[in-house]
């Protein structure tokens, strides 16, 4: 919850991550807050206040999973959201002439997304800009698994991160006064 509100203004793409990392450990304990409490959350040190906050905020989510049918798998309706808002941005910054520096780094980093739309089958209505979120919680989860990547995908996983943490940028630059394009 902490987490997540502060990543919600400072950074979208991590913010997507890190709610998506928050479905998998609900799902983990099958969308039961009591076994949320005990196997997940009594591991952190809060304070009275702030645990009763956070445990509300996992039951919150725990409920928007149920009645959403995303507990076994998808992602909450606000992820989606968040995806959207990120992907309109991406593609209204590939349309003007204002940002050729992140047209620049779009060119560079959309090999690596026509390969891993190749490789992973890619839906028609799956965004770019999903597709790389996709690839770094792909490899987050590679590297929670002690797993190795290959160079290059080290290599493409960082071009990628830096135009999402760009195209971050103009998000909240968006949201604090409108851009204009």
């Amino acid at each position: 919850m902490i987490i997540a509100n502060k990543l919600r203004t400072t950074n979208r793409a991590e913010y997507i991550l890190y709610m998506w990392q928050v479905e998998d450990i609900v799902r983990a304990a099958h969308c039961d807050i009591d076994r949320l409490k005990e196997g997940y959350l009594n591991s952190f040190e809060l304070d009275t206040a702030t645990r009763q906050d956070t445990e509300q905020w996992y039951a919150d989510i725990c409920e928007m999973m149920r009645s959403e049918g995303v507990m076994e798998a998808g992602h909450l309706q606000i992820v989606k959201n968040a995806v959207a808002s990120l992907d309109e941005l991406h593609n209204r910054l590939l349309a003007s002439e204002k940002f050729p520096y992140y047209r620049s780094m779009y060119h560079r980093v959309l090999p690596h997304i026509v390969e891993l739309r190749r490789k992973k089958g890619a839906d028609k209505d799956s965004s770019e800009i999903e597709t790389c979120l996709e690839c770094l919680y792909g490899v987050l989860l590679l590297k929670l698994q002690k797993r190795e990547i290959s160079e290059e995908t080290a290599g493409a996983v960082k071009e990628i991160s830096t135009m999402l943490g760009q195209l971050s940028d103009y998000y909240i630059k968006d949201k604090e006064k409108p851009i204009e394009f």
